[in-house]
């Protein structure tokens, strides 16, 4: 049996203590399946004296993060501080630098920052392991990097974020608000009293951003994602989804087009009958697309202390199974000098169906109106649907156009024409619809 792999962790919140936890717990198991003992031999935090229900006493305490990652006797430096910038990348900068391992759940830190850390680690010949930024306790960071070698990937897409899909789900299941499921999010603990990062779409957009990466061999580009949240979706969508045989997902989705390559995050309709579509509650869902597997759909619980700490705990797992002098793989799949420049698609080229809801002035000509700004923008309707609107008055209705397959482009030009021509009221409400199987 080896020497045991020393491990020191930074951050001891909900996840830290949940890792801690778990490698006390299974110590037995992980040195018949590792082939040597994994020890937490110190640790970091911001209160000393605090009960954390763990046990810390064999640890090394450093106040300072950094110290920890510099001088500490540590073989892995687990990072789960948070943030982009900051005491996180302060530490994980280290540790690179003193020749540890480095494994985090950090996906803020790598969307930002990945490619230059990804550099560092390869240059060092550590590894940078992440598995646990992306869909809490799902291998799917491990499964693009490592079993689809020779799969050409065409599209990635899934359900990254938990609070969204909870949301959405009470939504349809209750009949009940938006802003009524977001305060049973918050009081139930999956969303947090400032839930923005979450419901419009940041937290989704950093985690696609690395899955991208991993997907088409390009530079991280977050700041290129085109984003849309959840918090305009109304009980006239949800009920409208279901009468036309939809469901309403948040989804992060990257693909190739000619045009370059499409990141984006959004409320999206697909098929109830789609396999993503069963996916409720907190739990993820990512669907990989290749030309050789064909569609890979991995599903599991995409938060919560226990699920994120798993994927840590196997990413350091990983390290201690690795043998002396082996040759680490790159951190994205390919190394990082030779990731490709990030080429953004046009989004407004982007080609699919289209839900539409608008709510019309029910007078003479304006359902005319609304068909020649269709017609003219070459969009073809495959359904018209009216409500009477008896929440806005009875001279109202509420319509439902869905397109075959148009463009962005024309759906906006055409949406922004109905608008100026003052037949509707309220802002219309623009959903796309995604092919899922």
């Amino acid at each position: 049996m080896g020497e045991a792999l020393r491990v020191g962790i930074a951050g001891l919140g909900t996840v830290g203590a949940s890792v801690v936890r778990v490698l006390t717990d299974k110590a037995a198991e992980l040195t018949r399946q590792c082939g040597r003992e994994v020890v937490v031999v110190a640790v970091s935090a911001r209160d000393r004296n605090k009960d954390r229900g763990i046990a810390l006493a064999d640890a090394a305490w450093f106040d300072d993060p950094v110290a920890l990652a510099k001088k500490a006797e540590i073989d892995v430096f687990v990072e789960l501080i948070g943030g982009e910038t900051g005491i996180a990348k302060d530490c994980v900068e280290a540790a690179l630098a003193a020749g540890r391992h480095v494994v985090t759940a950090n996906k803020a830190l790598l969307a930002a920052n990945g490619v230059a850390l990804a550099e560092k680690a390869e240059k060092r010949g550590v590894l940078l392991n992440y598995e646990a930024a992306v869909a809490g306790g799902i291998p799917v960071i491990k499964t693009m990097r490592e079993a689809m070698a020779g799969n050409t990937i065409s599209r990635v897409f899934g359900i990254l974020n938990g609070t969204c899909n909870y949301i959405l789900t009470r939504m349809e299941e209750d009949g009940l608000s938006f802003a009524d499921c977001l305060a049973d999010a918050q009081r139930l603990g999956y969303a947090e009293a400032d839930p923005t990062f979450d419901i419009e779409g940041h937290d989704t957009a950093h985690k696609l951003s690395l899955l991208t990466s991993l997907a088409f061999g390009t530079r991280i580009s977050a700041g290129d994602i085109y984003m849309e949240g959840i918090s305009n979706i109304t009980q006239a969508d949800i009920r409208a989804a279901g009468e036309l045989g939809y469901r309403i997902k948040l989804l992060g989705v990257a693909q190739r087009t000619e045009s370059g390559i499409e990141q984006r995050v959004h409320p999206t309709m697909v098929p109830t009958a789609s396999v993503i579509a069963q996916v409720d509650g907190v739990t993820n869902a990512v669907a990989i697309e290749t030309d050789i597997l064909g569609e890979l759909l991995l599903s599991g619980p995409g938060a919560g202390g226990n699920a994120t700490a798993s994927a840590v705990v196997g990413d350091i797992a990983d390290i201690a199974k690795a043998s002396p002098g082996f040759q680490h793989g790159p951190v994205f799949g390919r190394p990082a000098r030779e990731l490709a420049p990030y080429k953004r698609a046009r989004m407004r080229a982007h080609a699919g169906g289209y839900f539409i809801r608008l709510t019309v002035i029910d007078r003479a000509g304006a359902f005319a109106a609304i068909a020649k700004r269709m017609a003219a923008n070459d969009i073809s309707l495959e359904s018209i649907v009216q409500h009477a609107n008896g929440e806005n008055g009875a001279d109202r209705k509420t319509v439902i156009l869905v397109t075959h397959e148009t463009t962005e482009a024309a759906v906006r030009k055409a949406v922004d024409g109905i608008t100026r021509d003052g037949h509707v009221v309220d802002t219309p409400q623009v959903i796309r619809i995604e092919r899922a199987e």
